[in-house]
């Protein structure tokens, strides 16, 4: 697998999501979950040239269905775009996620902001990068001076009162919140000591799977709200933390 190769495949997306027509040319698939036309180009770009580079590789997308999932094979897990909302908004949040699953387990991601023109990396055993620079959590240890992010599940609101009071505990024994709008980008910034945490109850595998092997790799702890291993081909839970304060975060839940 020519890793370098993929990314500069994820780094030609950039002129396709900086169309500013297709950005604003937006379906509405569900309770504040959306679509543009940039989703839709991404995928189908990346799927004819994954398929041209990766023949042997199968797809995973969120813009398309996913049936008939098989752990025993390989796939390309990718969010076209992570952060839609952030998008249509021109919140300048927004990156292309991709993971490669294979033996049960990511072996490479890779996650890119055009807009800030970050780009994380990671293959496993090899450590995590940001711009071909080697990154690691921040190991910070002391609760009331760690930044933790969250999502707030926009598209469950239902699930507000259950979550709301976890996130207000946490808030009020640590420094601060953020909140991004792409789990890719929290995690990749759990991985290069930017926040010290990051929670969210409901994630779609294209969501996570990229930036859970990059924060694993920066050295983060990661698991699913249970403190189990991560599914990839489903959906899940996400805790992640510097290894100093992962135990005491996920306590609140």
């Amino acid at each position: 697998m020519n890793y370098e190769e993929i990314t500069e495949l994820v780094h030609s997306t950039r002129s396709i999501i900086f169309d500013e027509e297709m950005a604003h040319a937006v379906t509405i698939k569900g309770a504040a979950d959306y679509v543009t036309k940039v989703d839709l180009a991404v995928q189908e770009y990346m799927r004819k040239e994954l398929k041209r580079l990766t023949p042997d590789v199968l797809l995973l997308s969120e813009e398309q269905e996913n049936r008939d999932l098989d752990e025993k094979k390989t796939y390309w897990i990718l969010d076209p775009i992570d952060g839609t909302t952030n998008l249509i908004h021109d919140y300048r949040m927004s990156a292309v996620s991709l993971g490669l699953y294979e033996n049960r387990r990511i072996t490479f991601g890779v996650v890119y902001n055009p807009f800030t023109e970050e780009t994380f990396h990671a293959v496993r055993g090899q450590g995590a990068f940001l711009n071909q620079r080697p990154i690691r959590v921040s190991h910070r240890d002391a609760l009331d001076t760690c930044v933790i992010s969250f999502g707030s599940s926009p598209y469950e609101k239902e699930k507000a009162r259950m979550l709301f009071p976890i996130f207000q505990n946490i808030f009020m024994q640590t420094a601060d919140f953020r909140r991004s709008a792409s789990a890719a980008l929290d995690l990749c910034y759990v991985a290069a000591g930017r926040v010290d945490g990051f929670l969210e109850y409901n994630l779609k595998p294209w969501d996570y799977a990229a930036g859970a092997l990059i924060v694993e790799e920066a050295g983060g702890t990661i698991a699913d709200w249970k403190n189990q291993p991560l599914p990839y081909l489903r959906n899940s839970g996400i805790l992640t933390a510097t290894p100093e304060i992962y135990e005491r975060l996920r306590a609140f839940l």
